[in-house]
């Protein structure tokens, strides 16, 4: 072979292929590679926070005993006994509302401590409880620990027994030695609330957020950050339970002052060319007080149903206040109506009437991003279209489901590429039943009455590049009908 031309060589390779004794080469189609994203996008630990869905809050501390909703930071520690506090009876209430992340207000804003703190003797230490040796935040991370729930704590900046609030440096000094004790002592914490309230008349004090927040980032690097501003999570500008119609998870930070007034609107609406990724949370209250008062009740299965719609449903994440009563305890009537809610989450949407259609779209940008993506369920597929002016998906439902009556709409934006949807319409066999603005994680549509179709077609007439869409889904809530 050695003294063989190049010539040669080549009608022998070709001899071989004739012969089968070699395959000729096999071209293998490149694969679709995924669209660049919309910055700016969420983070890892932004993505799974969203995903929570709900979660708690437990306010509970001297206010419970007093019947108040703020104090005054005079209060004596004497008049915190719980006889029966229990905390993993808290994690009960968690569980009820299927939250996996409880936030536990460490101190208020009469500066009562939940814990022996070092720094202070207003706190559980000098109180009868057992006799000062207790320490409610233990008992709550022990508890959710067992519970296989995480744990979140709210340190409020504003003090109104420390004699140190209004000196900046020296308050500032305290709040952090406090803060680094909560983030040291308890182990893993998902989740640390920040806020700027306070009364108009109360006394000035400028608050050294940033050295906070790197402190958490220090001692608690995964944890998720709470406040107006973020940096990781944002208030949703009301105590209420809702989001606007519109609900981007984009602001520009530097728009925002932490603690000042203005800026609600803002903090509900978000900004479409905002620069950073700070997702709302939606913070509400089953009572009509944030504290436990013998006087009142938990709002009804409608009106949590209604705040979820409004919550969840609009793109944000739902923090769901039960405050446990002067005993320590959640109400039991508390507890059952978490549970009658979460119960009525899962059957309406437990079902998917979206199950067993096919889906096509306008276009795709290959077989990895397909419409039937839509449909699987998953959180790491989507459809993703190629650019183009006219951009929609459209299931077809098999026969069986046809007679099947739907009156919800899910859609999922894949928003680990950023939130690119502005506004969007849904045609039931050509009949439009809803329009929208934003979609983000989660967009519900209550349409005004169940309707049956064969197609259901979703519409983006506005977005910020080409939409993806991880889910499109049907369901039927069957307690709409008796919503007041």
């Amino acid at each position: 072979i050695g003294d063989m031309g190049g010539a040669s060589l080549l009608r022998l390779a070709a001899a071989m292929v004739l012969t089968g004794l070699v395959s000729p080469p096999v071209a293998v189609a490149a694969r679709a590679t995924p669209p660049l994203p919309v910055l700016p996008i969420p983070t890892a630990a932004q993505l799974a926070w969203q995903r929570r869905e709900v979660i708690m809050f437990f306010h509970f501390g001297m206010n419970t005993f007093t019947d108040s909703e703020l104090g005054t930071g005079e209060e004596d520690p004497a008049l915190f006994g719980p006889a029966a506090l229990n905390a993993s009876q808290w994690m009960d209430a968690a569980a009820a509302a299927g939250a996996s992340l409880a936030i536990l207000v460490a101190k208020h804003h009469d500066g009562f401590c939940l814990w022996p703190s070092a720094y202070t003797a207003h706190s559980v230490r000098a109180s009868p409880w057992h006799s000062g040796a207790g320490d409610v935040v233990r008992k709550f991370a022990a508890a959710a620990r067992a519970r296989g729930v995480d744990t979140g704590l709210y340190l409020s900046p504003w003090d109104l027994h420390d004699q140190r609030y209004g000196r900046e440096v020296a308050y500032n000094e305290y709040y952090l030695a406090q803060l680094h004790e909560l983030l040291s002592r308890y182990g893993s914490l998902s989740e640390i609330w920040f806020d700027g309230h306070k009364e108009e008349n109360a006394t000035n004090m400028t608050y050294h957020f940033q050295e906070w927040f790197q402190t958490v980032r220090q001692l608690q690097s995964s944890s998720i950050i709470f406040s107006d501003a973020g940096p990781d999570v944002r208030w949703v500008g009301n105590e209420d339970g809702f989001v606007g119609t519109t609900c981007w998870s984009t602001v520009n930070r530097s728009m925002i002052t932490i603690g000042a007034t203005g800026i609600e609107n803002y903090l509900n609406n978000g900004d479409p060319w905002g620069t950073d990724w700070v997702p709302p949370e939606c913070d509400v209250t089953i009572r009509p007080g944030w504290f436990w008062h013998k006087s009142e009740t938990a709002k009804t299965l409608s009106q949590l149903l209604d705040i979820y719609y409004t919550s969840v449903g609009r793109n944000c994440v739902l923090l769901l206040n039960a405050p446990p009563n002067a005993t320590g305890l959640v109400e039991d009537a508390d507890i059952a109506r978490l549970r009658e809610f979460r119960a009525a989450v899962t059957r309406i949407f437990g079902t998917d009437l979206a199950e067993g259609s096919t889906a096509r779209a306008s276009s795709e940008r290959g077989s990895d991003f397909a419409a039937g993506n839509v449909l699987d369920g998953r959180d790491d597929t989507y459809w993703a279209p190629t650019s183009e002016d006219e951009y929609w998906v459209e299931l077809r439902r098999p026969a069986r489901a046809r007679a099947r009556a739907f009156n919800v709409v899910r859609i999922q934006e894949h928003v680990a590429l950023g939130q690119r949807v502005e506004r969007h319409e849904v045609y039931v066999d050509g009949m439009a039943v809803a329009r929208g603005t934003t979609v983000g994680h989660k967009r519900l549509h209550r349409l005004v009455r169940p309707v049956v179709g064969r197609t259901v077609k979703i519409w983006f007439a506005a977005r910020r590049g080409p939409p993806l869409v991880s889910a499109v889904g049907l369901h039927l809530d069957p307690f709409e009908a008796n919503r007041a």
